[in-house]
């Protein structure tokens, strides 16, 4: 993979990481474009992108996880305990998707683009839906709550079906306040990446790649700059109500992808 590409798919992997339009439906889509294969041949490149948009997550939002530290370690069950729990309740069912499915799961990644023009309507629809949904008063995300938003997040490993827009949508749904599903979507997913990433590791399929360290580091250094960006912007666009507009976009790139497969 040459520099340039690899400036390009670390932009894209860091905006659409957080922007709710799917990350891998777009490597998926630009990979069929440009034919330059990021798949398992370059497992190394995902990791490492993957690695720095949760670096990128860890600066925007280093206040509160800062915050979330500091009270876990006064070994009391306080806000901040409660709210780490929380976190690790949400991710119950997506490490049993990659536990248990993984196979499953990387199969309907080979299984064609147009699975992703279809969760790109799907996403388009449930963004919709959180756009027309009234709020309702909550002080805090429950238990509950975190457990279902991990279960969409579960949903959301398929390709074009948007994490950050399933969990937002989801909590928005449930009745949560936009800022507060915001930074729990963000956070709930930082644990699963780096367990991926471990995953990988251990497994020694990342041996295996051939891609320069100098796009390497030019992947990581996009991705993280673009993921802080993203990160950052989307906060504000949420507490706006302004996810219509990524409804609008993903309805947009799905109904061209179905379309031209049916064609």
């Amino acid at each position: 993979m040459e520099w340039y590409m690899a400036l390009f798919f670390g932009v894209v992997q860091g905006l659409t990481e957080f922007l709710p339009v799917s990350s891998s439906g777009h490597l998926q889509i630009f990979n069929e474009l440009f034919h330059c294969g990021t798949g398992e041949e370059n497992m190394m490149f995902t990791v490492v992108v993957h690695a720095a948009t949760v670096c990128s997550t860890i600066v925007a939002l280093r206040k509160e996880i800062c915050a979330l530290l500091a009270g876990l370690f006064k070994f009391q069950w306080n806000a901040e305990t409660q709210y780490i729990a929380k976190i690790a309740i949400s991710m119950i069912p997506i490490m049993v998707v990659g536990l248990f499915f993984k196979d499953y799961v990387e199969s309907i990644f080979g299984s064609g683009i147009l699975v992703v023009g279809c969760c790109l309507l799907v996403t388009a629809a449930l963004l919709t839906f959180s756009y027309f949904a009234k709020p309702r008063p909550k002080e805090s995300i429950s238990f509950k709550d975190a457990f279902v938003i991990g279960l969409s997040q579960a949903i959301a490993v398929l390709p074009g079906l948007s994490r950050s827009g399933t969990t937002l949508s989801t909590g928005i749904l449930l009745g949560d306040k936009k800022e507060q599903v915001a930074k729990f979507s963000f956070l709930m997913v930082l644990v699963p990446i780096l367990g991926e990433a471990f995953l990988e590791l251990i497994s020694g399929e990342l041996s295996a790649s051939s891609i320069p360290v100098s796009s390497l580091l030019v992947g990581f250094f996009s991705a993280f700059i673009s993921g802080y960006l993203a990160c950052t912007w989307m906060i504000k666009l949420v507490q706006r109500g302004k996810l219509i507009y990524f409804a609008y976009y993903c309805f947009a790139v799905g109904a061209a992808i179905v379309i031209a497969n049916l064609i």
